[in-house]
């Protein structure tokens, strides 16, 4: 669902470009999407999009190259199927500092990353 909010997201800044006046709702069904809900959706992409590149970044710097660092962190942020490169058929060949990274990787796509975030800020812990 997040895919298509984003995608009819797309679509009404498109229109808006067109139509700048106009007033644009995005539909689900026959129900309309509230603003919030859009916005939240973005934060996620985007917060999401940043925490992948960091981490990828994080995972080159450490002597993975990009096929290897990209495919890991897509395999274990998402938690879906096997990498290509060094980690094709297991994590074994990478050194522990990226084996630590990927580790995080999976705890912030397992858990969601704005829950993850929630926790680690320091609003959330003061009474």
């Amino acid at each position: 669902i997040r895919v298509l909010l984003l995608y009819k997201q797309g679509m009404r800044e498109i229109k808006k470009l067109i139509h700048p006046s106009a007033i644009f709702t995005i539909k689900l069904g026959s129900k309309p999407v509230e603003e919030t809900v859009i916005n939240a959706v973005w934060g996620f992409f985007a917060v999401y999009t940043v925490v992948f590149a960091f981490l990828m970044l994080l995972l080159m710097a450490s002597g993975l190259d990009q096929v290897t660092a990209f495919s890991a962190m897509a395999a274990c942020m998402n938690n879906l199927g096997p990498g290509l490169g060094k980690v094709s058929s297991n994590y074994s060949e990478i050194n522990m500092f990226a084996k630590w990274v990927l580790c995080l990787a999976m705890i912030l796509g397992r858990l969601e990353i704005f829950t993850l975030l929630v926790l680690l800020s320091p609003t959330f812990w003061r009474k």
